[in-house]
Parts: C-alpha cells; structure tokens; sequence
C-alpha cells in the first residue's frame, strides 16, 4: 500500500516571487517541511511560514551540499515519516532540474508525489530582460541547451544543427564553456554577429544584462564578472532588447520594494 505522505516537486520560478503559481504558493503554506535549493530566492523562502523546517541541498559546480542520490533518499525518508513534503526547485522541475530522477526515485519507492510546473529561467529571464523568444522574421524556434556536462566533460552538441540563424538559442549553466560555445557555433556556421546577451539573476532585483555579438561572448563575461546564476541568450531576437527593455523602466525603489514583499 502506498504511503499516503506525499512530496510535491515544486517549480519556484527564476527568483521574482510574484512569479510563483497559486499552488506553488499554497503547498508552501500547507508544508510540514521544506528542502529547497541553491537557486531559491530569498524573497521566495520568505514565503515559507515561521516554524515550517527548511532543509538546504543547494548544489553549486564542483561543490555539492548534498549529492543526487542523497537527495533522492532524503527526500523518499521524510516522506516515510508522513510528512507533508515540498521539494522546492528554481525555475522549472522538468527542465535541468533534475526533478525527473527525483520522481523516478520517489515511485520506486513507493511514495506518492506531485508536479508543480514552474517558469523556467528561459521564459522568465528573457522576458524580463527585453528579449522574445520568438519573433516573425527574426526567430521561429527556441532551442534550450545545457551547457555544461556531468564531469566537467567536454560539450558534445551538434553544432551545426545548432548555428541556426532562424533560431535562438537558450544556453543554462554555461559560463564555464563559453569559450567553446562561442568557438564552436561560428566554426559551425553562426555569424560572429550574430547578437547575444548574459542575464544574470534575472527577474530579481539584482538582475543586470549585458548585450554583445558572439564573437565578443566570452570577453564579455570575464571582464563584466558575470557570475552563477546567468542565463545566456544567442540570436537575433537579442536585438530588439534594447527597445522593449520593460523591466529597467518599472525597477524604480517603490517597485522593487513591492516586489521583494509580495
């Protein structure tokens, strides 16, 4: 018989706590316990009612507060305790979030658990950075890429099918690499032209956004110090940042005041 405790996986969004869905927001209330994640905002764990447990597992490169699969078991144990769980995740759980593996897991084992989609870095970031992810004539297709590797092993992508000017291209977790991100797509074809941008904790207060061409991709990065977490958008779409930048016009002291109390 299953266990009636349930763990829900729970999509957090990119940071601005406005973003969250009702029901990510109504599990937090209702949570015994909490283990969430590096990429949680603070305004987001703010939510969390006094008294609810918090447990961190925050995983950042080449240092893991906890691995995977001591997550995975962290997460079947409290469960097996009848506990109201909320695996809390940034972004969305099913997108580089590896909350397929904690699902998979979790029926293995016979606890019961949920989904809760959230918005993804790409949908997010972009959005609040000026950028369309389509727009007719400039991009009819969005490509989300992983840019780092288990292992620090190299990036094994199909770059030609990749350098696709008709396309732009979402690029987590790829500040280590961009170097060969941006060698490979304009070997492969990609024009050194092409535009680009560096979000770094977009959607929150801190968000700052950095427009280049590819050929500048990564100098860009190392001499502006873009840091964890930066999302990197490749195409031409990136051009029109400039005109719908939305977020830079309403982030005055009253609206970022009102954003971080929500």
């Amino acid at each position: 018989m299953r266990n009636e405790a349930c763990v829900y996986l729970v999509g957090a969004g990119p940071g601005d706590p406005e973003l969250l869905t009702l029901k990510a927001y109504r599990l937090l209330q209702e949570a015994d316990v909490v283990v969430y994640d590096r990429l949680v905002s603070q305004a987001i764990l703010d939510l969390i009612p006094a008294g609810t447990s918090r447990i961190f597992v925050g995983k950042a490169s080449g240092n893991h507060h906890m691995n995977q699969e001591e997550i995975n078991e962290l997460l079947a144990g409290l469960a097996r305790r009848a506990r109201n769980v909320v695996r809390l995740k940034g972004g969305d759980p099913l997108i580089f979030g590896r909350g397929s593996e904690e699902a998979l897991h979790l029926v293995r084992q016979g606890v019961r658990f949920e989904i809760v989609p959230g918005i993804t870095a790409a949908s997010a970031c972009t959005t609040y950075a000026g950028i369309p992810l389509t727009h007719r004539g400039l991009a009819g297709s969005v490509r989300f890429i992983a840019g780092h590797c288990r292992g620090d092993q190299p990036l094994e992508l199909n770059w030609k099918s990749l350098a696709d000017p008709d396309t732009t291209l979402v690029i987590y977790m790829g500040l280590a690499n961009l170097e060969e991100i941006q060698y490979q797509l304009i070997t492969a074809g990609l024009s050194a032209s092409t535009p680009v941008a560096l979000i770094e904790n977009g959607s929150t207060q801190q968000q700052r956004r950095l427009l280049a061409r590819l050929d500048s991709l990564a100098a860009t990065a190392c001499a502006e110090q873009v840091v964890s977490p930066a999302l990197v958008v490749i195409g031409r779409v990136v051009a029109l940042a400039g005109e719908l930048d939305w977020f830079a016009e309403m982030a005055t002291d009253d609206y970022l005041d009102c954003s971080a109390q929500a």
